[in-house]
């Protein structure tokens, strides 16, 4: 093999490496449902919390395919938890809030807890186990 030869083959390896490294990454995090650092200055008026129990809200568009997973997530979640609140808000229709919340990616869910503060965050599906994880200490 030529020096050349030699050469392209370490570069693709090592590209390779980098996006394996990087889907793995991006795979442990996916779908992860984890402690936020809500900001304080958020209005949460517009997103139909519950004051009286937690509320899962949850961003989607109508080309999201994955959305439709995380909604039967959330559906099946709400039914064994009756008290938790569910709203769902449309990135494209709504697109001020999304900022305001940092939503970058679809699907990407949130738990507020009963004074409106931001609990947890998840982008992808989340696993039904996670969320009511996250629920359990909220309803307590």
């Amino acid at each position: 093999m030529t020096s050349a030869g030699a050469t392209a083959v370490a570069a693709i390896a090592g590209a390779l490496s980098l996006a394996a490294v990087a889907g793995l990454l991006h795979n442990r995090r996916h779908g992860v449902v984890r402690d936020t650092d809500h900001p304080e200055d958020l209005d949460t008026s517009r997103l139909g919390l519950s004051d009286s129990a937690p509320t899962i809200v949850h961003f989607t568009a109508v080309w999201c395919g994955p959305c439709a997973a995380v909604r039967r997530v959330i559906d099946q979640v709400c039914a064994e938890l009756p008290t938790v609140g569910h709203t769902e808000i449309d990135m494209d229709a709504d697109p001020q809030t999304a900022r305001a919340l940092s939503v970058l990616s679809l699907p990407t869910t949130f738990i507020f807890d009963a004074d409106g503060r931001q609990r947890y965050r998840a982008s992808g599906v989340p696993k039904a186990d996670d969320l009511r994880s996250a629920l359990d200490p909220l309803l307590a």
